[in-house]
């Protein structure tokens, strides 16, 4: 039988390499479809939660993982030999960038070599990770093919980018368009009908796995770009007296070629300020520079450096100094309503503001502690009045949706609002905009 016709039948077995943001909602996806679905992950301790029903990603149904669980099409593992069990493999694992700023694909190549040993005919291999244009046949290619097993032949291999907004109401991982290419126009096919199979959405085929990488960093380099210009925007809407926020609300006014974005203390989650240094560094190869990318990414990185002298600035104002003052940070989130903080620019603009000696606190409640450095870092358990009224600066760094803003500015002495959270506050005596 081939792998069409197993996955027509619905007795294809899937599998999913990396059970965090993005492998975890895949493989419930998977399982609801009706497909027994193996997910892999080094961590054991996500493995046991799996295997427990027990639900670790905001984006997952509590319920659905523990029915589906509790049913026996989805379950977890540190074993790589179940690999040889599944006739369809997704790789979504992290893909970072190290110490120098570049491309770490450690865990995507490590990934795919513990596959390799068990590979069989009739398998498709897709990489889900964000990565540089080039990796899924430049790397991947040539490692599975060391099976003894050909590609396009003996089994497919493709690329389709993850698209996961966490926090997002309406679209999530089933009702989301997908891009899909792979090695060969069969290889491209399989992995169509695979996504069809368990997606309400459609499937956007491409010419090869690079198109679809390309496609990716296009994505979130656009975004970063504009953000990056909003960012530099406010500096300069601060130096001038007027507020960028109220120069975007009338822009957008315009119902065409306008979109608009928005500043605030930094970008943060896994893609935005990552892909674009994976799309700079491959330019390299060829000997080109993507001199407007690497503006945005140097306004952007700068903005929890400047937030930081904004701060000082309004302290000072007050015959107060950053120094030795209690500053109060209202979400660590890189977005709002969600527990994620993977590169949060509020935790950079944490740092700023200790490094210049002030003693730093923070309430999230999606966030009640997070590891930095090793160190873990704990938040206030309640922000009461008593809380607002000893920080010499409040700093929303998050917009939350459940915090009562107008109980902060009854009793905050001074907020810094990067965020716009406090739009509706009409008495703004004690409230700065970034």
């Amino acid at each position: 039988m081939t792998i069409k016709d197993k996955l027509i039948s619905k007795t294809a077995i899937l599998g999913v390499v990396g059970l965090g943001y993005v492998g975890l909602p895949l493989a419930v996806e998977k399982a609801k479809a009706g497909f027994k679905t193996i997910g892999f992950d080094v961590q054991k301790e996500k493995v046991d939660m799996v295997n427990s029903g027990i639900n670790y990603i905001g984006d997952v149904v509590n319920e659905d993982l523990e029915t589906i669980v509790k049913s026996g099409l989805l379950s977890a593992t540190t074993d790589f030999s179940k690999v040889a069990a599944a006739d369809c493999v997704c790789i979504c694992v992290p893909t970072p960038l190290d110490e120098h700023q570049q491309p770490d694909i450690s865990y995507v190549k490590s990934s795919a070599e513990s596959i390799v040993p068990y590979m069989h005919k009739e398998m498709l291999i897709v990489l889900e990770s964000t990565t540089y244009p080039g990796t899924t046949e430049e790397l991947l290619k040539p490692i599975f093919e060391s099976s003894g097993l050909k590609c396009g032949e003996d089994f497919f291999l493709a690329f389709s980018p993850e698209r996961v907004d966490p926090g997002n109401l309406i679209y999530k991982t089933k009702n989301t368009p997908k891009v899909t290419g792979g090695i060969t126009p069969q290889c491209t096919e399989v992995a169509a009908a695979m996504y069809e199979s368990i997606l309400q959405a459609p499937i956007y085929r491409v010419s090869s796995p690079a198109v679809a990488e390309m496609e990716k960093i296009l994505e979130n380099t656009y975004r970063n770009i504009n953000i990056g210009l909003v960012n530099e925007l406010a500096m300069l809407c601060h130096k001038m007296g007027i507020s960028i926020w109220e120069v975007i609300d009338a822009a957008k006014s315009k119902p065409y070629g306008f979109q608009a974005f928005y500043p605030g203390p930094g970008v943060g989650g896994h893609c935005i300020p990552l892909d674009p240094y994976y799309l700079s560094w491959k330019a390299r190869e060829y000997g080109f520079h993507t001199s407007m990318i690497e503006s945005s990414m140097m306004v952007n990185d700068r903005m929890p450096e400047y937030c930081a002298e904004r701060a000082s600035k309004i302290l000072n104002h007050h015959n107060k100094t950053l120094k030795d003052s209690k500053i109060l940070f209202l979400g660590v989130a890189y977005k709002q309503d969600i527990g994620d903080y993977r590169e949060s620019p509020a935790i950079k603009l944490m740092d700023e503001i200790e490094k210049e000696g002030a003693e730093v606190v923070y309430y999230d409640s999606f966030v009640p502690e997070f590891q930095e450095h090793g160190k873990t870092r704990t938040g206030e358990v309640e922000l009461t009045s008593e809380l607002i009224e000893s920080a010499d600066l409040v700093i929303i760094t998050t917009a939350h949706t459940n915090i009562d803003y107008s109980t902060i500015q009854r009793h905050a002495k001074l907020i810094f609002d990067t965020k716009n959270a406090m739009k509706n506050i009409k008495d703004r005596g004690n409230i700065e905009l970034l």
